[in-house]
């Protein structure tokens, strides 16, 4: 790739946006997966959030033995095989896990089943370190933010539609809920899973993607810059804890809902997939709506946008659900919620500690409602935490690396290894339902809330102290690293 490029490589982007729509499928689909092995393997609340802490966990691993393997060999490992080599890889390591859930269906086996999906996302990993420098190579750098825009999209796709595919591949027809059925269906649509990551790293290995992407420089001054490692930088430190409670709540919302639904409103778990997907499709719509400014510059039309995204991504929802069949008159109303984070949105003026500091608060809000009221108006409570998570990682990750200069790059990987907290939050969430209740234990969501509002306080006096003025940053992002290009990427790898 070079500075020649005009246009972007449709022919190359398309396969490539393939494996970031994967990543949202099976990371919404983990939540249908929950309360069916849940009742399989008679587990408690606690013990079947081992599942979002399997598959998070496993994140945290596989940069640490990227990390390790390019210690050992004295090179960056990724950059040794190549990029493509390393995406292809990515996906075959995905696809030997999903091979796990064949004889752990058979064997009904709760450990052979985590293993499977611990090594799934082992191979995600690798493929997001990999995926995103990528999708900024494929074309000129002016539209590098338009292309993970649309990658992001189509990651939120796979989390809208994941939930519906996997919960039908289970239970189909069935309205008895027959756990036995319900095991055994597991396999077959990991299978096919499995084989779509076979056969898309197949293509990827004899297209025409590029070993390595263009590299981008970082364009920050360093005149000033004294400190000998990121850790030493107070706002990247804070910052983690921050990534760490924002995948926690954002994981643990969705992943204790069903549960709730089930107990509290008499939900069958088959029926719970639709809610499931409006709370990833929440995520969806937040997101349309933040891009706005990556895509014109034109005032008039981003306040136009600014309304139309989210509708027409709330009507992507809608769309996908009315082809499931499913009844779509409990979901108009929602329409309602999106204008308050129309609303959010315009008020943060793009600013990243403002919007977080609203968006956090809104999540409070919206979590002491649903833990305050019953029925459908606590599902929908909960299903909007999802709007409001939805700009929060590029908000934390701007403001966590904003001024660490050539530690920058090292500082992106300190936050990407704090994912963790999507498998541990749940987990802690899910123990602490079983002496409080289900519906109380969102507590732990108010919590994680509560510290991001701090962090959106506290960080805005520390980059003061350094002379970074915080209302100069947007929430694309200013710097840029050779990991993760701009922030921008880290909120399509989510």
């Amino acid at each position: 790739m070079n500075s020649e490029n005009s246009q972007t490589k449709w022919g190359q982007f398309i396969p490539l946006a393939i494996v970031f729509f994967f990543w949202g499928f099976v990371a919404a689909s983990n939540d249908i997966l929950i309360p069916v092995f849940k009742k399989a393997f008679d587990l408690s609340q606690g013990e079947s959030q081992l599942v979002s802490l399997a598959f998070y966990i496993a994140y945290t691993v596989g940069s640490l033995i990227y990390m390790g393997i390019s210690l050992l060999i004295k090179q960056d490992i990724v950059n040794k095989i190549g990029y493509k080599n390393g995406l292809s890889l990515g996906l075959a390591i995905s696809a030997l896990g999903t091979l796990l859930f064949y004889p752990a269906a058979n064997m009904g086996s709760f450990p052979l089943m985590l293993s499977g999906l611990f090594i799934v996302a082992l191979g995600f990993s690798l493929q997001q370190t990999v995926a995103n420098p990528l999708a900024i190579a494929l074309g000129p750098l002016a539209t590098g933010s338009q292309r993970l825009t649309m990658a992001g999209g189509i990651n939120n796709l796979g989390t809208t539609i994941g939930p519906l595919i996997v919960s039908f591949a289970i239970f189909g027809t069935n309205v008895a809920g027959s756990t036995e059925m319900s095991i055994e269906s597991v396999k077959i649509p990991y299978l096919v899973l499995g084989l779509a990551f076979l056969i898309v790293a197949i293509l990827l290995k004899f297209s025409s993607l590029p070993e390595k992407p263009r590299a981008i420089l970082e364009v920050i001054d360093e005149a000033a810059v004294s400190k000998k490692s990121a850790l030493q930088y107070p706002q990247l430190v804070l910052g983690m804890v921050a990534i760490f409670v924002y995948v926690g709540v954002e994981v643990s919302t969705a992943s204790n809902l069903p549960a709730y639904m089930e107990k509290h409103l008499g939900f069958l778990t088959q029926d719970v997939a639709p809610y499931i997907s409006l709370y990833w499709a929440s995520l969806m719509i937040g997101r349309w709506t933040g891009a706005v400014e990556a895509f014109t510059n034109d005032m008039s039309l981003r306040r136009v946008l600014r309304f139309l995204a989210p509708y027409l991504a709330f009507g992507v929802f809608l769309a996908v659900n009315a082809i499931a069949k499913h009844d779509l008159t409990p979901f108009y109303i929602y329409g309602l919620v999106i204008l308050v984070l129309i609303a959010a949105d315009i008020a943060s003026k793009g600013n990243p500690a403002r919007m977080l500091l609203i968006f956090s608060s809104l999540g409070i809000v919206v979590l002491l409602i649903g833990m305050g009221t019953s029925g459908m108006v606590s599902v929908y409570a909960f299903t909007s935490v999802g709007l409001f998570c939805s700009t929060l990682w590029p908000c934390i990750f701007t403001l966590a690396v904003s001024g660490l200069g050539k530690h920058t790059s090292q500082g992106s990987s300190f936050l990407i290894m704090m994912i963790m907290g999507g498998g541990i939050v749940s987990w802690l969430q899910g123990s602490i339902s079983e002496v409080i209740g289900i519906q109380n234990s969102y507590i732990v969501g108010v919590l994680c809330f509560s510290y991001l509002v701090f962090y959106a306080w506290k960080v805005s006096g520390i980059l003061k102290s350094q002379g970074i003025n915080g209302s100069s940053l947007n929430v694309v992002g200013k710097y840029i690293n050779n990991d993760f290009c701009n922030y921008k990427i880290c909120l399509n790898a989510r």
